[in-house]
């Protein structure tokens, strides 16, 4: 019987090359909450989560003081029980947020040691649908100063020339006809059958300002918006899903089955896009995956390929993978020591056990300290 001897937590404050903005946000680094799990036969098990860009030191707290405490001395086989007694543990700290996305990195560290002690890739541990790839857009687009519409275009179209087939670009910063040149020249940069994704980061207030930009987007055709407003603003989700063509993707900071039903039953996404390290971990994540199944609704997960990519392979209901083939915005790559390669718009699949990867440990050094339960 594998127990759970202890648990060791870092939080890895990592800066970007270059200061980042999004529509309505400026980022210069990046806080990942980072755990390791041991058993009582030696196997080790890693999770992780983004905890924003400030105030990390809360992730810690929550696994040492709130979360840890609970899977100490435990069958690691017992998912389904840690995962209700963590969320009991929980109620009145927080059922959303960084406490959330501490309960989310533990799962996924469970879910990893059991794969790894079971001697199997974490997407043939779960059932795999696909075996050695998965489908991905490259993202991008981001607003960095000095960059133009037509630089826009020409990045969109290098992600081709790296063999993707579909891609995803910033929105919702510049004026709607602002938007609408950087639309434009993505769309003519990739021509008509590349799948052009559109992600506004919350960055309206409501339908009226949706649409002066969606307009205008129309003609190009997206492949859909993504977060046009604030997530507990589900009713806008909703209006907008009947006012435009386009297909409206968010969900991707959503906790909680509950939260998804809400936001499926209302009609607003045509596309979710949990993530596993946000809404309680992959144990919630197959929750609403199979849920979203039953509205024949996609799942298209935010981006963590490193540990979305085994879940698009064993999730019937899943379409794409979010990559990142730099370090630039995604720089918890450098925490990593093995990367995830893709090969003609999909990525390659871990075979070894587990996730696949572990920790660089030098590099988590730079950034980080990690502390120990046991």
């Amino acid at each position: 019987m594998p127990i759970i001897q202890s648990i060791e937590v870092c939080v890895a404050r990592v800066p970007l090359n270059k200061v980042t903005y999004l529509s309505n946000r400026t980022v210069v680094d990046r806080h990942y909450g980072l755990v390791k799990l041991r058993s009582s036969d030696g196997v080790e098990g890693i999770g992780f989560c983004y905890v924003g860009n400030a105030a990390g030191e809360i992730f810690r707290v929550a696994v040492e003081q709130l979360l840890g405490p609970v899977l100490i001395g435990k069958d690691s086989l017992a998912v389904e029980g840690l995962w209700r007694d963590m969320y009991q543990e929980a109620l009145l700290q927080g059922r959303m947020g960084t406490v959330m996305r501490a309960l989310s990195a533990l799962d996924i560290a469970l879910w990893d040691m059991n794969a790894r002690a079971s001697r199997l890739p974490l997407h043939k541990y779960l059932g795999a649908v696909e075996l050695e790839s998965v489908p991905a857009y490259a993202s991008g687009g981001y607003y960095v100063d000095g960059k133009t519409a037509a630089n826009v275009g020409e990045e969109m179209a290098s992600y081709l020339e790296l063999g993707f087939k579909a891609v995803k670009m910033k929105t919702g910063r510049w004026s709607p006809q602002g938007e609408a040149s950087r639309v434009k020249a993505a769309r003519e940069a990739i021509g008509p059958d590349v799948e052009l994704m559109l992600d506004c980061n919350n960055g309206w207030i409501d339908t009226v300002q949706a649409m002066q930009y969606l307009r205008r987007f129309e003609e190009y055709d997206p492949y859909f918006i993504e977060e046009p407003f604030s997530p507990d603003d589900i009713e806008s989700h909703a209006r907008l899903a009947k006012l435009t063509r386009i297909p409206v993707a968010t969900a991707e900071i959503g906790y909680g089955r509950w939260y998804h039903k809400q936001l499926l039953d209302m009609g607003g996404a045509a596309i979710l896009q949990t993530d596993a390290a946000v809404c309680g971990g992959i144990t919630e994540w197959r929750r609403i995956a199979a849920m979203a199944a039953g509205y024949g609704v996609q799942m298209c997960p935010h981006w963590f390929h490193d540990v979305h990519a085994p879940l698009v392979a064993s999730t019937p209901n899943a379409r794409y993978v979010e990559f990142f083939w730099d370090d630039e915005v995604l720089n918890f790559r450098r925490l990593l020591d093995r990367q995830l390669e893709h090969k003609e718009g999909r990525v390659v699949l871990h075979q070894s056990p587990g996730l696949g990867f572990g920790f660089d440990e030098k590099e988590v050094a730079k950034h980080g300290q990690w502390t120990r339960l046991s």
